[in-house]
């Protein structure tokens, strides 16, 4: 069985073994692994580490002080054995004898790695300057524009070959998809002697050629996007295939060019870029002092160019829809839990309005206005800010429930919508349990720290159906709730007192079962309602949280998975 040793080798070593399945490490007590740290570097749920049968992996919790795995900071790692796993300032190692069986005699084994190695050479050490390769002009006795050292054809090609790696190593860093085609047309006009040269992309939208970067020899040459031949890079792009026009004004194929008529081009040459099947646009060169410029070493060159300019740009564009699905999926993360997501990117979709039944937990600060009063606006947001994230991520996402809203310094969130379990309702009233833990918990904190901050909460709950759906607009995620459910569950948070949790007779009867200590209060009138409420005080002080807890998780866990 793995498992993780602290302080190994001191009086203070723990051995912590780790079961398979999610082990949860952080200084809550509802973790698998409790860490007690005096700096207080760890979160109260800093990490996972899961341990299945392809092997260990550990995962940050989105903590404040970040995890690392031999002194890399990371987000997910597989683990191997000997791993030095750091949460906060806390250090790890990891024992896995099942990977263990390593040569230790072997003087140049890499530890922790099994590998035995003879040699090992850096791959930017291996690299060469570009410009160590290429000629400040092109040789006349080749013929060909290429700007590449060497005479005969073995030094020709090879030179040819170590310029498109080192092109490849240069397209090859995340670029922003806007500035690449200038970079392109940078290093072609290093590698070729051209007059001008332009990159066009099919525009998704249109299907049409757009010019996205050109770049001319002569600098002093002016500026003019409609320079290039259309008939040539339309030709192009229709037929897939790298050509040469070796006198473009005699050319029958583009006798009606009016742009090879007017700029005169003695010769072009165009390929296409094609990462797959298809074109994505092309690269146009061309020659305006004579024809017959460009040769088939030329033509060769410059089509390898641009296989290695497409793949660039495609990769180029994939980043940039990663990026914009991650920045999509944090903001979905926000609102709802991880497993909850899981779900909605699996196809649920969120702008079809449905009537389902909720439990909604409303949670207000008591007293927030007066005791804000004094405080700097950004002292109350940063203060805000790490209220919310205790409230939120360490208790309603784990419970199970969604955020629907922060309003100032109440929190809306329900169980049931959008993805509806039988325990909903419980797990709803031991997230409001939890809260009212946390919030003693987090007093007793900033007492600890010399912080003047005691507040208390007043959290009312209510079941009952509703109408969920995306409001606004079906490209703006605003999920919400609409009903007197919700509105019974705010005024029932308002009748609640500092510290004290209220749910309706709704709830009470969906948790009878559980035998929660309830006390039944006198009818209560509420804004809004002619009728009185009967609501019911839960006495949370009474409740074993560790014990809630561990069995509320478990429960969600069997639930989502």
């Amino acid at each position: 069985m793995p498992y993780i040793i602290q302080n190994q080798g001191t009086p203070h070593e723990r051995v912590c073994d780790l079961r398979h399945g999610i082990n949860t490490i952080g200084r809550g007590l509802d973790n698998s692994i409790v860490v007690e740290d005096d700096a207080r570097s760890l979160s109260r749920h800093h990490a996972e580490i899961q341990v299945t049968d392809k092997g260990l992996y550990v995962t940050d919790l989105n903590s404040s002080n970040g995890t690392f795995v031999n002194q890399v900071k990371i987000i997910q790692q597989k683990l191997n054995h000997g791993d030095l796993v750091q949460f906060g300032s806390v250090v790890f190692r990891l024992v896995d004898e099942s990977q263990s069986g390593t040569n230790s005699t072997n003087q140049n084994a890499i530890p922790n790695s099994g590998l035995s190695i003879l040699m090992r050479v850096s791959p930017e050490k291996s690299r060469v300057n570009m410009q160590d390769l290429l000629q400040q002009q092109k040789l006349e006795t080749s013929g060909s524009v290429l700007m590449i050292q060497g005479t005969d054809e073995v030094q020709r090609t090879s030179a040819k070959l170590r310029v498109l790696l080192e092109v490849s190593q240069e397209l090859a860093s995340p670029e922003a998809y806007s500035a690449l085609p200038e970079k392109i047309l940078e290093l072609l006009l290093k590698i070729m002697s051209v007059d001008r040269a332009v990159l066009l992309l099919v525009d998704e939208k249109t299907g049409l050629l757009e010019p996205k970067a050109y770049r001319f020899s002569n600098p002093n040459a002016t500026a003019d996007l409609d320079f290039y031949s259309r008939k040539i890079t339309n030709f192009v792009l229709k037929q897939g295939d790298a050509i040469i026009s070796d006198d473009a004004s005699l050319d029958r194929r583009f006798d009606s060019s009016q742009s090879i008529i007017q700029q005169s081009i003695q010769a072009a040459m165009c390929a296409p870029l094609k990462p797959r099947d298809h074109a994505i646009g092309v690269l146009y060169v061309d020659n305006l002092s004579r024809g017959h410029a460009y040769h088939k070493e030329d033509l060769e060159f410059l089509s390898s160019l641009a296989n290695q300019a497409a793949i660039a740009i495609e990769n180029a564009h994939l980043y940039r829809n990663m990026q914009s699905e991650v920045i999509r999926r944090t903001k979905l993360e926000r609102f709802f839990p991880a497993a909850v997501s899981k779900k909605i990117e699996e196809g649920w979709d969120l702008n079809r309005i449905i009537e389902t039944e909720v439990t909604a937990l409303f949670s207000d600060i008591s007293g927030f206005t007066e005791m804000t009063a004094p405080m700097q606006p950004r002292k109350v947001l940063e203060f805000l800010n790490e209220y919310f994230k205790v409230m939120v991520e360490d208790i309603v996402f784990p419970f199970g429930g969604t955020l629907e809203k922060y309003i100032a310094d109440a929190l809306l969130a329900v169980w049931g919508s959008p993805y509806q379990k039988e325990d909903d309702a419980i797990m709803a009233v031991n997230a409001a349990i939890a809260m009212q833990w946390a919030m003693k918990q987090l007093n007793e904190d900033w007492t600890e720290q010399g912080r003047d901050l005691q507040i208390q909460i007043h959290i009312g709950l209510n079941t009952g159906m509703v109408a969920a759906g995306n409001i606004g607009s079906e490209n703006l995620i605003q999920y919400t709730n609409i009903g007197d459910t919700m509105n019974v569950a705010s005024r029932i948070c308002t009748a609640a007192k500092a510290g004290e949790v209220f749910i309706s007779e709704s709830t009470k009867a969906k948790i009878s079962s559980h035998n929660l200590p309830l006390e039944k209060l006198d009818l209560i009138k509420v804004k809004g309602k002619e009728e009185a409420l009967q609501l019911y005080r839960v006495l949370w002080q009474n409740i074993d949280v560790k014990e809630m807890l561990s069995k509320s998780k478990t429960s969600f866990s069997a639930e989502v998975s």
